[in-house]
């Protein structure tokens, strides 16, 4: 576990109680805002899991955060938060040691590239550190109108999509299948209309699933969405390493 000032950020493993509690307002605040009564976003996997916030200097209160599940084995990935809604039976044959990254989340109206670099930096030590083959997660799109997304789910399907011995089942219950989009397709519009996090995998070798899940509970949809480490190209992974290799201050903990 470290710290580390970057910039004008401060990026931490949560080590308290408080430091998960600051996560889980975030997520409430990304995920639930406005629908319910004010509190924290929190479930069963919290506890398994390892917090990771990022910070303005000189403040504790994160404007991005996100939570890191260890898997060793085939059978630790079905068990996985993605297997609530994807049929991973392909997918874990071959992917083990993962990590799942979940609940990714920056304060709304942040826009501030730095965040996400940071972000990668973290996932690049973790990785080396823990030897992960494979990466895995949830790529949200904010939202359950499947129309407000059909170019992107067309790239998507174009594009990116997993090789058929991985790519996840259907599972859950409200599925949306990707197919050709029913406008012309417009590359522009739809490369916009993706998450900044799902951009940032499918640019390293990242791959997804055929469908989207429809989650009613956080008033998404996601999209199960995995990258192979070895995929990475060499020259982008010495990048993402060099993030926390150069940072203003470090305290091991």
């Amino acid at each position: 576990m470290f710290s580390a000032n970057i910039g004008r950020f401060q990026v931490r493993f949560a080590q308290s109680k408080a430091d998960v509690a600051a996560a889980q307002a975030l997520r409430f605040r990304c995920f639930r805002q406005g629908r319910t009564t004010p509190g924290l976003d929190q479930d069963e996997f919290d506890s398994r899991c390892q917090h990771v916030l990022i910070s303005k200097l000189g403040s504790t209160t994160p404007v991005c955060c996100f939570r890191l599940l260890k898997l060793e084995t085939a059978k630790d990935i079905a068990t996985s938060y993605a297997a609530q809604f994807y049929d991973l039976a392909n997918f874990q044959k071959n992917a083990a040691p993962a990590v799942e990254m979940g609940r990714f989340c920056m304060l709304p109206g942040l826009a501030d590239p730095d965040v996400l670099r940071i972000a990668w930096g973290v996932l690049a030590r973790y990785i080396d550190e823990n030897r992960v083959k494979t990466l895995f997660g949830c790529s949200s799109f904010a939202g359950t109108n499947a129309g407000n997304y059909d170019q992107a789910f067309a790239l998507l399907n174009r594009k990116y999509l997993g090789d058929a011995h991985l790519r996840p089942q259907q599972k859950a219950p409200e599925v949306i299948a990707f197919g050709p989009t029913q406008e012309r397709f417009d590359l522009r519009r739809a490369t916009k209309n993706l998450p900044p996090l799902l951009r940032s995998y499918l640019a390293v070798g990242g791959w997804v699933s055929d469908h989207a899940v429809v989650d009613r509970d956080l008033d998404t949809m996601h999209v199960f969405t995995g990258l192979a480490i070895d995929a990475i190209p060499p020259k982008r992974a010495e990048m993402l390493r060099a993030v926390l290799d150069k940072p203003a201050a470090e305290q091991p903990t």
